[in-house]
């Protein structure tokens, strides 16, 4: 059956009769006016009527840079300023600037400005929206957390580790050779994706699609909910006053969003567009809001973290087109010196990760300084070069020229002391690539560079944490075609150490090869208080765990150097499938290997190693994700605590093993607290017989009675056995 389609006729349609009222509202756009180019200042100084030429002067430079100022009007009433200020830019946009720039501006120790859109006049006080009365803000209830290092009161000195499986995750007590015993019983739905702690373990944070939650006590209780809708990377300053978060959806104008959500929202008019947060952990608020670079606001791969931290938590920088922003955290994270630190076409910096005696200073009692070090690529006219820079006075310490390079990377050593440059360099053909070391000693006087000419390629570099050894792994660079004939043990694997060099009458430092070790490893992975090491692979189906000891206690191998102190020793090989990551308990005692499903489908679980390479607990789980050690804050014995710990370590040492015994044996546990009951019972009575003796006078009579020493022989039968006799 069809259907006959009447023919649309526009002249029979009244286009005057429709009603788009509701459409013109929606999408009306209302060209700026002349009072929409004028901002208001609140926060400026009451001055007297004779000194308002001057701060008018002083006010007009400072908001001039945000554009060309039409008219600033600076009233004054009875002889003095009111604090207040109305300046009229050229146009829209520059009133903007000002307010997303200069907002919360301290113009001296006592005075903040505050500025603001003076359209908000009308949208906020003259429609009623804010009141003349005042009303006493609710304070949110008090609730009890506890102390968030109670952990650390453990009687047994336990450590605790995170597990992330199914969709639980649970913080456990670790004990070798016994079952995990939860901190809290296991949460479900605790987190979206992953969940990570804090830099000393202090707190512990999830991950959720509106922000990040913090936790913390002996219970985890939730801390703060730190909004940020869409995030995820979150990163941390060094002594955990500082979360870092950055979301790819920019932040929203909080007038767009409902008005119950509005009353929570963190963050302001000035943020919208941006992506990127700094937040103070202690309160839960954000403190500082960044957009990205241009070149990364539609990147697919984000290099991580974009904020660095001064080893103090004192400074942040950010890297940006041929400039350094360094912030200055105590300042309300204002720009150093309120300028960019120019550097023409700066590749990559970093921060020093501990604060550097200079020899510089010239006292032994010199304070730390916060150090940087960056690199420029060269050009036609110039070579690239290598600087470090002294912060905050922004002194470059000492700079190296470079040539023929291809790409630089910055190994600091954790102590400060040493700043090693992995510079990959290519021949005139620039078809093959080496590599050279250049290392800064920035604690001797003119920090003196140290330059070890290799024939390979570095691919990976580690420092140990406590000493000035290191080790690289590297691979002769044969060219692009022959990537594919590379075999399975086309590595090597180098330990290097420091050797005394005699010159004239003085002797310096050079570093040497101990020896090398072909492989197919790609990882270098030290124990935190440095000696062992471990040499790994990832990203392969299956591969080994090799244990070293580089101060092993007994005779060098003929192979190793002999001038230098370093013993190195193969303790401990180990299988392992599906190897995702490695990760060192703070003390370095412990270390586990951890297989993730969100990497491999392979022996997904962890095991977990002393640092000699013995198997303590191995677990294989379900839909396993992720495990993390609960790091520890840096020791607070002195050095004198620690010399006496070492040499009484055979004493405590038998009481931990003491102690893991009784763990781990129920009956020899009975018998040793049987042992130390009656113990208890006979010093008691002891204790008792020698008052009642000294309270009649006869304790003189008791010490001068003569010890007797009474031998029992007691026949043990160690083995018996059955023999035919024929």
């Amino acid at each position: 059956m069809s259907v006959a389609i009447p023919e649309f006729d526009e002249s029979s349609v009244d286009i005057s009769s429709l009603d788009f009222s509701d459409l013109e509202e929606k999408y009306n756009v209302k060209a700026p006016t002349l009072i929409d180019n004028c901002v208001i200042v609140d926060g400026a100084p009451i001055a007297p009527e004779s000194k308002g030429p001057i701060l008018k002067k002083v006010l007009t430079k400072l908001f001039s840079s945000c554009g060309k100022i039409e008219e600033l009007y600076l009233p004054i009433e009875n002889g003095k300023t009111l604090g207040y200020l109305v300046i009229r830019y050229s146009n829209f946009n520059e009133a903007s600037k000002a307010i997303s720039s200069l907002n919360g501006k301290k113009l001296d120790v006592s005075h903040r400005l505050l500025v603001n859109k003076l359209t908000d006049i009308d949208e906020y006080v003259l429609s009623g929206k804010i009141s003349d009365e005042f009303k006493e803000p609710e304070f949110p209830e008090f609730k009890e957390i506890g102390h968030l290092n109670s952990w650390l009161l453990d009687s047994k000195f336990r450590d605790q580790f995170l597990i992330n499986f199914n969709q639980s995750v649970g913080v456990y007590w670790y004990r070798k050779n016994l079952e995990n015993e939860p901190v809290i019983e296991p949460r479900t739905q605790w987190t979206s994706t992953f969940m990570k702690w804090s830099p000393k373990g202090k707190y512990l944070f999830s991950m959720f699609p509106q922000g990040v939650q913090s936790w913390g006590g002996p219970e985890f209780t939730r801390i703060h909910r730190h909004l940020h809708p869409g995030v995820r990377l979150i990163d941390f300053s060094p002594n955990e006053k500082f979360l870092v978060t950055l979301s790819p959806e920019p932040i929203m104008d909080p007038m767009e969003l409902r008005e119950e959500l509005r009353k929570d929202y963190p963050f302001k008019s000035e943020d919208i567009g941006k992506k990127l947060v700094i937040w103070d952990i202690s309160i839960g608020l954000p403190v500082k809001t960044f957009a990205l670079p241009p070149n990364l606001e539609n990147a697919t791969r984000m290099p991580w973290p974009l904020i660095k931290w001064s080893f103090d938590d004192k400074y942040c920088a950010r890297q940006g087109p041929d400039a350094i922003a360094i912030y200055e955290t105590e300042n309300d994270f204002q720009l150093l010196d309120k300028k960019l630190v120019k550097v023409d076409e700066i590749q990559d910096f970093e921060f020093s990760p501990s604060g550097v005696k200079l020899a510089s200073n010239g006292k032994k009692d010199a304070q730390l300084e916060t150090v940087l070090s960056y690199w420029t690529p060269e050009s036609d006219n110039q070579s690239a070069k290598v600087s470090v820079m002294q912060i905050p006075n922004k002194n470059v310490l000492r700079t190296i020229p470079l040539v023929q390079v291809k790409d630089i990377k910055l190994n600091w050593h954790e102590t400060g002391k040493y700043l090693c440059c992995n510079v990959t360099r290519h021949t005139k053909s620039k078809k093959t690539f080496f590599s050279n070391l250049h290392i800064f000693q920035l604690f001797e006087k003119d920090i003196p560079v140290d330059k070890i000419e290799l024939q390979d390629l570095i691919l990976n570099f580690k420092w140990e944490p406590r000493s000035n050894k290191f080790v690289t792994i590297s691979k002769i660079d044969k060219g692009e075609l022959s990537q594919t004939n590379i075999g399975a043990e086309s590595n090597t694997t180098t330990f290097f150490d420091v050797e005394e060099v005699k010159v004239g009458g003085s002797s310096l430092k050079k570093w040497v090869p101990l020896t090398s070790i072909s492989n197919s490893f790609n990882d270098i992975s030290w124990a935190p208080q440095g000696r062992f090491v471990i040499l790994t692979s990832f990203g392969l189906p299956s591969t080994q765990l090799k244990f070293f000891d580089v101060e092993f206690d007994g005779e060098k191998p003929k192979d190793q150097n002999k001038k230098v102190q370093s013993n190195l020793k193969l303790l401990a090989t180990h299988d392992y499938a599906g190897l995702c990551e490695l990760q060192w308990e703070s003390s370095g005692r412990f270390v586990s290997a951890v297989s993730s499903t969100w990497k491999t489908k392979v022996n997904n679980g962890f095991t977990i190693y002393d640092c000699v390479g013995h198997i303590l607990k191995e677990e294989q789980i379900g839909n396993f994700k992720e495990f993390q050690w609960r790091p520890r804050p840096e020791s607070l014995l002195t050095s004198n605590d620690k010399k006496r710990v070492r040499k009484n370590l055979k004493e405590y040492a038998a009481q931990f093993e003491e102690s893991d015994t009784m763990d781990t044996n129920a009956a020899l546990r009975v018998l040793i607290l049987k042992r130390k009951e009656l113990l208890s019972e006979w010093n008691e009575y002891r204790s008792e017989t020698l008052t009642k003796l000294n309270a009649l006078n006869l304790l003189h009579h008791a010490e001068n009675i003569e010890n007797e020493t009474i031998e029992t022989i007691k026949e043990v039968v160690l083995e018996e056995t059955d023999e035919v006799v024929e």
